[in-house]
């Protein structure tokens, strides 16, 4: 499994977010939670890093991923029903702006933390 221990220690993290937290908040009081959490266990994690996205030389804007983490695995927070093909096409998206290759899409909807990874 790629950065599967690495992976881990990021569910392990949001799993302890969403422990103390409980479901029904909103999306980015997960995520700012998740940068603290995943700082206090020794994590490096860049919130809201930019990405340039051209086509054919030409600027068209910026991708900005919710979370980096270890320069390594791309982590988006939801609050959501479940999990769509447009969430997966997403992370794929951002894999293949980024050149990383695993994203883990976490979900704290409800009691039970949900996970998707995504592999390019």
């Amino acid at each position: 499994m790629k950065h599967g221990e690495l992976s881990e220690k990021i569910i392990g993290a949001a799993q302890a977010v969403l422990y103390e937290l409980r479901p029904g908040l909103d999306e980015k009081l997960y995520e700012n939670a998740l940068v603290v959490e995943l700082a206090e266990r020794g994590m490096d994690v860049e919130q809201q890093k930019r990405y340039e996205v051209h086509y054919k030389g030409h600027l068209l804007g910026m991708l900005i991923p919710d979370l980096i983490v270890d320069s390594t695995v791309i982590v988006d927070t939801k609050v959501v029903t479940a999990f769509n093909e447009t969430h997966v096409a997403q992370m794929l998206g951002y894999l293949s702006i980024t050149g990383l290759h695993l994203a883990l899409l976490l979900n704290f909807k409800h009691a039970r933390l949900g996970v998707k990874r995504v592999v390019k």
